[in-house]
């Protein structure tokens, strides 16, 4: 066994790194506790219908949201009836800083949304990528 080792290192050292390769992506992302760029959310959102939710304060949420998003202060997450039915859709959650959403996601995955993410960096972040914002009245 030893020599087999000593022989084929090369090949090993390969199989270990093309190993490590392919294993990489996956690592990174939960590193980023399910974070999504304004570009990823907005690919969620056109292929996979994904929905949007705001979990800002109302007036948070008056001042400044993404277009189209649905607002359900983290507060009243739980008992929100404007959340999607069907768990199998994707659910982009988005706040001003990115912080109050990854506490909202994690709530939601208990709830058995379990392909919810989190826009990171915010509100902040979209404004940045230049996508569409509203006011409410």
């Amino acid at each position: 066994m030893l020599n087999f080792i000593v022989e084929n290192w090369v090949l090993i050292a390969v199989a270990f790194v093309s190993g490590g390769l392919l294993v990489w992506p996956i690592v990174a992302r939960g590193g980023r506790s399910g974070a999504v760029s304004a570009a990823e959310a907005v690919q969620l959102i056109n292929r996979e219908k994904a929905v949007l939710i705001d979990v800002s304060e109302p007036a948070e949420f008056a001042s400044a949201h993404v277009a189209g998003s649905r607002n359900v202060p983290l507060g009243s997450l739980t008992q929100a009836k404007n959340l999607p039915t069907n768990k199998a859709l994707p659910i982009v959650v988005v706040c001003p800083s990115g912080t109050r959403a990854q506490r909202a996601a994690a709530m939601l995955r208990k709830l058995g949304h379990e392909k919810t993410v989190t826009l990171g960096g915010g509100l902040a972040s979209w404004r940045q990528a230049n996508l569409p914002v509203e006011k409410s009245a």
